[in-house]
């Protein structure tokens, strides 16, 4: 679903060696690695928001709308006047479902992320955790195979992360291919998460189980 071949990115210099890299369809990869390593960055360029450095990303869905991309909250405006309703809408984007389905997929969403109460609330009037689950609402009414979540776990309480999990895994099942930055490498050993990808100088793909047994030697490039 996803391959890199001799992939490189950065702003400038490349964060990191050349990487190859396939991803098939339904897994789910984390992204794990120090602040600055290149992690939101290598997203961007799987999204094709950013050009690599060098190297190419084959990304097999269709060109429009098979990739969905979660960037993190604080790139957002939260001054912007749109309501909660409005922004997990957008998610039908390209869509070809019909009002009625539309409607009901919609209500669907809200109730599913807890955002029944605050869909005529502005996103100024929101918490952190609130704004995470309805941005996460908004991308479960696409239709994209290929999920990039940048930090998706953010500002999240427990229930929320309950919530996520239960979708991240509901779209492993539906064939997704989910590519997720996260710093928490005790959730993510919890769940079906098939490898680590550690940004910095090594770029290493690894199994979870792997890189937990052997993560004091690994620590020196995470």
């Amino acid at each position: 679903m996803i391959e890199c071949h001799g992939l490189q990115w950065g702003s400038g210099r490349p964060l990191t060696p050349p990487l190859d890299l396939q991803l098939a369809a339904g897994s789910l990869t984390a992204v794990i690695g120090s602040n600055g390593s290149g992690k939101s960055s290598l997203l961007k360029v799987l999204a094709g928001l950013d050009r690599p450095l060098a190297g190419r990303v084959d990304v097999r869905v269709p060109r429009m709308g098979g990739v969905a991309y979660l960037p993190q909250q604080q790139h957002l405006d939260r001054q912007f006047p749109i309501r909660v309703v409005e922004l997990v809408s957008a998610g039908f984007w390209r869509s070809r479902l019909g009002r009625d389905e539309r409607r009901a997929r919609l209500r669907q969403a809200l109730a599913d992320w807890g955002l029944l109460d605050l869909q005529t609330q502005g996103l100024h009037a929101l918490s952190g955790g609130e704004l995470q689950r309805a941005l996460l609402a908004r991308l479960s009414l696409t239709d994209a195979q290929v999920l990039l979540l940048d930090e998706p776990e953010a500002a999240l309480d427990d229930v929320g992360l309950g919530l996520l999990w239960q979708h991240i895994e509901r779209w492993q099942c539906e064939g997704r291919t989910l590519v997720l930055v996260s710093h928490n490498l005790v959730g993510l050993t919890h769940h079906h998460c098939d490898g680590l990808l550690i940004a910095r100088s090594g770029c290493i793909k690894a199994p979870i189980r792997q890189f937990m047994a052997e993560r004091q030697r690994l620590g020196q490039v995470a």
